[in-house]
């Protein structure tokens, strides 16, 4: 069994900054690619930003020069680290890992249960 737990999100003002994290944990290979997606009320989920386990990055267009996605891969951990802020970044968070699993060696797609962030004065 694999999860993935997220911490991080909250309230903050425009222009303010918040870091998530999410640590994968349980029977784990090897893990691909993290990545996180948010979802606005009536929006689609859409990506953020992504690793792989090389560390190249993308990032969407949106939030270029201002997020920036880092992983440790001693921790099965990513972060996203969220600066200046926008209204529009408001949205539920949720990391998203593509990873092969112990044992198994099955490959499969893991989400976390999300963190609201909102950006409000």
């Amino acid at each position: 069994q694999v999860q993935l737990v997220e911490s991080g999100g909250g309230l903050v003002q425009p222009g303010g900054s918040l870091r998530l994290s999410c640590a994968a944990s349980g029977s784990i290979f090897k893990i691909n690619r993290m990545g996180w997606y948010r979802q606005a009320p009536g929006k689609q989920r859409e990506l953020v930003a992504a690793i792989i386990s090389g560390g190249s990055t993308n990032y969407a267009d949106s939030v270029k020069g201002r997020f920036t996605i880092s992983r440790d891969n001693a921790k099965n951990t990513v972060y996203l680290q969220m600066n200046s802020l926008k209204p529009e970044d408001t949205a539920v968070y949720y990391c998203n890992a593509d990873l092969f699993r112990g044992g198994s060696f099955r490959r499969d797609d893991y989400w976390g249960q999300g963190t609201q962030v909102t950006v409000s004065s």
